[in-house]
């Protein structure tokens, strides 16, 4: 009979999609509220916390409303309040993670060390522990956000085995990629973590990129038979008033946004409420992983519904650094005087 024997279980995890707007371009601010809603989430039980794009300190919109020529000076301000990894903004959210015992996904605007000139879209996975369990770098910017973000690398393309289940993400379009989705279902993802900005209804391109997310979002559900938190961001009056320097953007940027966040099952279901965009508020979903196996059965892409031999997917785990460093070695016969200083640096790294 079934069941007379104990085996192996399988995680539940309750999670929990936050749409919120950041402080735009004020990280300080913008943190101390996403340390509020962690807590706010935390209590109701949720052991993973996901938070929209960018989400500290906002996302590029004037890209989207103004000759770039005129847009510098929102990118210094966007790049004083991005965040480096590490620093002291990833010390208190690390703490917070620890504090509340939680998994948090959280959109951030990156600056690296080795320059003032890029930025990077990036998500942090951090563990209960405290610690950053990845760093995920957005592989292709979209459209305008090019004249902003620098572009990732395969080495983040990871999925996280944890406590709660195989944990991967990816950010806003690299969810319309076939390939980076694959490359998550082929590591075993069992949740995704999926994250967006809100756009106004009333732009220049006549997109409606709420109905796309949802789209994208309940696909990737069905396709990796995966629970997909889906969370997007909401445009607040501190955008409107940093960036709506005359009425026609300041009736694109107050008007309806297009959105949406909620949680999908295996097999593509809604299993959650949604937040109306523009709204903030916070969604929570049960997730039990054992539920998987039986959507597994039917399409399994990472394992027997698939033929490995004639379609596969090559992964370039490669960081892409602006510096390979290489030594040459110098020729004992050629220690002369002048090379004597080179001589002495050979294995030695500056």
């Amino acid at each position: 009979m079934i069941g007379e024997k104990m085996g192996d279980t399988f995680p539940k995890v309750k999670v929990a999609a936050v749409q919120a707007a950041p402080v735009f371009l004020n990280r300080e601010k913008t943190l101390d509220k996403a340390l509020s809603l962690i807590f706010e989430a935390s209590r109701t039980g949720a052991r993973l916390i996901v938070f929209p794009e960018v989400f500290i300190a906002g996302y590029p919109y004037w890209n989207r409303l103004e000759n770039v020529f005129k847009t510098t000076p929102f990118f210094i301000e966007l790049l004083k309040h991005s965040v480096t990894v590490p620093g002291s903004t990833t010390t208190r959210l690390c703490k917070a993670a620890k504090n509340a015992g939680i998994y948090l996904v959280m959109g951030i605007n990156e600056r690296p060390d080795n320059t003032l000139g890029t930025l990077y879209n990036t998500n942090l996975v951090i563990g209960p522990d405290g610690d950053i369990l990845l760093k995920h770098r957005k592989l292709m910017p979209t459209y305008a956000e090019k004249l902003v973000w620098g572009f990732g690398d395969g080495s983040t393309l990871r999925v996280l085995d944890t406590p709660i289940g195989k944990l991967g993400t990816l950010i806003c379009g690299e969810n319309a990629n076939p390939l980076a989705r694959f490359a998550m279902i082929a590591q075993g993802e069992e949740i995704h973590a999926s994250n967006y900005p809100a756009m106004p209804c009333e732009d220049y391109s006549a997109y409606n990129i709420g109905e796309d997310i949802q789209l994208r979002g309940a696909a990737h559900a069905f396709e990796g038979k995966v629970f997909n938190v889906v969370v997007s961001s909401v445009i607040d009056a501190t955008v409107v008033d940093i960036l709506a320097d005359t009425e026609e953007k300041r009736r694109i940027l107050s008007g309806p946004q297009s959105s949406f966040t909620g949680v999908f099952a295996p097999g593509g279901k809604l299993i959650s409420d949604t937040v109306c965009p523009g709204e903030e508020g916070i969604v929570y979903a049960d997730c039990d992983i054992e539920t998987i196996i039986g959507h597994k059965l039917r399409h399994d892409l990472a394992g027997q519904y698939n033929r490995f031999d004639v379609l596969a997917l090559k992964l370039n785990r490669a960081p892409c650094t602006p510096i390979i460093e290489t030594q040459s070695p110098v020729e004992p016969d050629d220690v002369s005087p002048d090379n004597e200083t080179a001589a002495s640096l050979i294995g030695r790294t500056v």
